[in-house]
């Protein structure tokens, strides 16, 4: 069995209208000056001036960043870094998708820790005690508020580093599903895919252990379950927050075990022809429950089971679990308004070589439960020019 060395970093607290409570939380960790960093996105849909509200009423400072962009670079941490050097805060609050929280955790190690973001590329590289975060999710999808990682782009090559010390950990997240409900469809379409996508990816992974598929069982339950309400009745609080707290466990089924070959293949797709992370995700994840079904058909069972019955589960059997289930992502994508084969994104054929060359470098590959080789990876791209044949029902 894999060992285990896991402490939980972060108060969950969970709720409608519980970002009512941010500043009696932010009190509760003996602060007194915060620095909010969000979107310009957040700030129009209210949020963040509901945040700032609760924060002065409780007597907090209140600081701001409205400069973060999707998929942060290290351009936005350093904007941050230098309203934080301005104004000393004790607090440093995320309130927006992963892209801000990710955002105020970079701002966090170079605050706290001094040089620049590329020194803590990799893991356990923070040379301080961080300042304390609370992460305010007003998405559903990347469960940043759960990890202690930090995905922040180098603004020339795109690539994403992982950044991830135990004392990047978020001391609070403060889940309000109603702050979903106001994202864009294809927002709640795009961060709900990338959600599954972690729910499914470490429930295989080859550091998966007894912790981390409790987690990923529980997050695939939520999401699979949730997320189809979401896509159908996009008011429905009670979904949202299945949705919600299951991108939540899906961020700490990650934090416990790792992602695969679904991420490695979806990162070079964004790095060089812009697809949004959720997309490329989507699209590759299908494929990838097909390829990994050889080494791990069990595991995929289980997950299978949990939708068989359900009217997407129906329409979705094929001969194996595994093909039931790749095919049940797949119609979710679809019904998300997602694309589901490379051609409808305009990549030609002739980009996949390098596409190949790309995904065989990517960390999250080496944790996937089956080795894949450079030619894997490239026969992988080429089936999703294509939905797959047809099978007798399971």
């Amino acid at each position: 069995m894999e060992s285990i060395d896991f402490q939980h970093a972060t108060r969950l607290v969970f709720g409608a209208n519980s970002i009512q409570r941010l500043g009696e939380l932010s009190l509760s960790l003996n602060v007194s000056r915060a620095l909010v960093v969000s979107d310009p996105g957040v700030v129009a849909a209210g949020h963040f001036q509901r945040g700032v509200d609760a924060l002065v009423s409780a007597g907090i400072e209140v600081h701001a960043f409205h400069g973060v962009r999707e998929n942060p670079s290290t351009r936005e941490v350093e904007a941050g870094l230098l309203v934080a050097k301005q104004t000393n805060p004790d607090l440093l609050i995320g309130l927006g998708g992963g892209s801000s929280m990710d955002c105020a955790k970079g701002i966090n190690f170079l605050y706290s820790c001094g040089g620049q973001m590329q020194d803590y590329w990799g893991v356990g590289k923070a040379t301080k005690d961080m300042l304390p975060m609370i992460a305010v999710p007003t998405t559903a999808g990347t469960g940043s508020e759960a990890q202690s990682f930090a995905l922040i782009s180098h603004p020339e090559t795109h690539t994403k580093m992982a950044c991830g010390d135990r004392r990047a950990a978020c001391k609070i997240a403060l889940l309000d599903p109603e702050l979903t409900i106001t994202q864009p469809p294809r927002v709640t379409a795009l961060t709900g895919i990338d959600a599954i996508s972690h729910a499914l990816e470490s429930y295989v992974t080859r550091r998966r252990n007894a912790l981390s598929v409790c987690y990923s069982r529980q997050a695939w339950q939520l999401l699979s379950h949730g997320f189809p309400r979401v896509l159908s009745q996009p008011t429905d609080l009670e979904a949202r927050g299945l949705v919600q707290l299951g991108a939540f466990f899906s961020g700490l089924a990650i934090e416990t075990s790792m992602l695969g070959a679904a991420h490695a293949l979806a990162n070079p797709l964004t790095a060089r022809f812009g697809i949004t992370h959720g997309q490329a995700v989507g699209l590759m994840l299908p494929q990838v429950i097909r390829f990994n079904g050889h080494e791990v058909e069990g595991m995929y069972e289980e997950l299978w089971r949990d939708v068989a019955h359900t009217p997407l589960g129906e329409t979705s059997r094929r001969s194996t679990c595994s093909d039931s289930l790749s095919e049940f992502v797949r119609q979710l994508v679809a019904a998300a308004g997602l694309e589901t084969q490379l051609s409808q994104l305009g990549i030609e054929e002739n980009a996949i070589d390098q596409l190949a060359q790309d995904a065989t470098s990517q960390w999250t590959g080496t944790f996937n439960p089956r080795s894949l080789t450079q030619a894997d990876f490239r026969d992988i791209y080429f089936q999703t020019f294509t939905n797959g044949k047809e099978h007798e029902a399971c």
